[in-house]
């Protein structure tokens, strides 16, 4: 392959302890009801503003150890001139990019979506990597229901992911693979479990096929729960024994780290969810973060659009970061969320 090296380098800065990722990588629809939600437009220079102010959130490094970013933000330039991937640089925090076209229905599979991108990927990461990324991110989701997802959807969005992740290495670049089981619906944990597993069994089949290098890429996975929309939640110990259980299954050991996404969970759930999962001591893994949301809806609130809420903004950011950075190695409690 000729990248072990360099891929090695980038999953050992990725996979540090106290540390996870920040997904800041939404895409403009997403972010614009983010930004709706506090009563702010989204245009470019909001966008710009607000990204700036979170990667020079100061001791950011402290606790996140890369962010996934979206083009355009590889392309801005922060508040002070500096381009993006540099300003995260400065913290010692490694620049991704979120390399997926979004998603759309799957012929011939009722309820069930595919992810669009693989054309002319290869010439799109040599791009990003001489803008500073060096590692990448696809999302693949799969939806719950009777009958979702189906035979065709496990298997076709297993194999996007695997050529996506072939694609990455063979440049040097660490695929984080992203097989999202929504939690939307009303399944109980157990159904989740059951589809959790039968994803994660045909996406490390696929990655196997594709010659994909486990060493040099990194997992990133939803957390077993039940649908959000069913009678009965699920507390942290419960979703840590559900998705150790599965994952223990189905995730071979020579993958370096899973870095959940939070997938819909409050800040407050996807910390003490996380920090479960760690309290139950050594796994074949490092178990970290790379949320989205969970990490940045307090920085949003406090910065509400005004250049002004800066520091009250990098204030809350940093918080949820040490929190997080905190849940990563068990030590959380929610007694810290005071």
């Amino acid at each position: 392959m000729g990248h072990h090296q360099e891929l090695a380098d980038t999953v050992e800065k990725l996979v540090q302890k106290g540390k996870g990722i920040l997904a800041a990588d939404e895409s403009a629809p997403t972010i614009a009801k983010r930004f709706a939600a506090i009563g702010v437009e989204s245009t470019e220079q909001k966008r710009r503003e607000y990204r700036s102010l979170i990667f020079s959130t100061p001791e950011l490094g402290d606790y996140i150890s890369g962010v996934i970013l979206y083009e355009e933000t590889l392309n801005q330039k922060s508040l002070d001139n500096a381009p993006m991937a540099e300003l995260l640089l400065r913290q010692g925090i490694v620049p991704g990019i979120k390399v997926d076209k979004g998603k759309g229905p799957l012929a011939n599979a009722p309820g069930d979506e595919i992810t669009f991108g693989l054309d002319g990927l290869e010439e799109r990461l040599s791009g990003y990597r001489d803008q500073g990324a060096r590692f990448a991110k696809w999302r693949n989701v799969y939806h719950i229901t009777d009958t979702n997802p189906g035979a065709l959807a496990i298997e076709a969005n297993a194999e996007v992911l695997a050529r996506y992740a072939a694609v990455c290495q063979s440049l040097g670049i660490v695929p984080i693979v992203e097989p999202e089981v929504l939690i939307d619906g009303y399944h109980t944990i157990e159904h989740c479990a059951l589809v959790s597993e039968a994803v994660l069994r045909a996406v490390f089949a696929a990655l196997h096929r594709h010659g994909v290098l486990l060493e040099g890429m990194l997992l990133k996975p939803s957390m077993v729960t039940p649908g959000k929309s069913h009678t009965s939640q699920a507390g942290p110990e419960r979703v840590a024994e559900a998705t150790l259980n599965v994952f223990r299954r189905a995730v071979p050991a020579a993958v370096p780290g899973i870095v959940f996404l939070s997938g819909g969970q409050t800040p407050e759930q996807a910390t003490a969810n996380l920090n479960a999962i760690n309290q139950h001591g050594p796994q074949p893994w490092e178990l970290s973060f790379s949320y989205g949301r969970a990490l940045q809806e307090p920085a949003q609130k406090a910065w509400a659009g005004e250049l002004d809420n800066g520091p009250a903004a990098q204030s809350a950011m940093h918080r949820r970061a040490k929190l997080n950075g905190a849940a990563r190695e068990g030590h959380y409690s929610p007694d810290m969320e005071g």
